[in-house]
Order: structure tokens, then sequence, then C-alpha cells
């Protein structure tokens, strides 16, 4: 009977797994979903219809005032040069003059910023809030 066993475990071949056919068929797969992920790569667009600037200026904000800060320490009130020491009486004139005065801060591409906060505490001394500080520079007087 030990002689009829291993006549049998002769017969029976061992499993053996096979790497060069496994590597095979990996890339194969591989090399479909690649193309079939580039097939896929269409832009769906949706049709925008951008606003178009309009060629004529808008009118002038009356409630604003534009106050301008340049590189000497000089002050324009909406394009107009005028001291320190007047915007405290032409903010009064305005708050008593505009329901919802607005003030817009701007500073010289070169301005200090010791005078543009001086100039920001003389609108809140007067009592405004609505103010906006220019963040962009540009020339003096524009």
């Amino acid at each position: 009977m030990a002689g009829s066993s291993s006549k049998v475990d002769e017969g029976k071949k061992k499993a053996r797994i096979e790497i060069i056919p496994l590597i095979d068929v990996i890339f194969f797969l591989l090399a479909t979903f690649v193309l079939f992920t580039l097939s896929l790569n269409r832009i769906a667009s949706v049709p925008v219809s951008l606003p178009v600037p309009n060629p004529n200026p808008a009118p002038p904000d009356l409630d604003m005032v534009t106050l301008q800060i340049s590189d000497q320490g000089t002050c324009y009130w909406n394009k107009e040069l005028i001291q320190f020491s007047e915007i405290a009486p032409r903010l009064a004139t305005l708050k008593t003059r505009v329901a919802q005065p607005r003030v817009l801060i701007a500073g010289d591409d070169r301005a200090k910023f010791g005078p543009t906060v001086l100039a920001l505490d003389e609108v809140r001394k007067a009592g405004i809030t609505q103010v906006s500080v220019e963040t962009r520079t540009r020339t003096t007087g524009r």
C-alpha cells in the first residue's frame, strides 16, 4: 500500500503560478483603462452671456466724496487741492447736506501711511460710517 500511494503522488502535478502571463494581463487592463479614460474627456460647457461694458461712463455720485492723499502729504477733495485742516469742516458740511454720505479714501502710489490714517480718523470723528479705502494706487489729483 505504501507503494500505491507514491504512484498517485507522482501523477499529480503541483500548481504553479506563471507570472509572465499575469503581467501581460495587468498591462492589457491598464492600457484599456487609460484609453477608455482618455476617451471620456469631453468638454461639456454651458453657454454664458458675458456682460458688455457700457461705453458711456456712469454719472458721478453726488453722495460720495473722494479724499485722496498724495506722497507730499497734501490732500485732494474730489480732485481739488485742500489743506488737512479743511477736511473736518468739509466732512461736517457733507454730513448735514447728504443723508447717507460716503467717503472713498485713496492714496497716491507713494503716499505715506500716516496722513492716510489721519484722514480716516477725521472721517470717523465726523460720524460718517460708510468709508471705503481704495487699494489700487493712482496718480495724485485724478
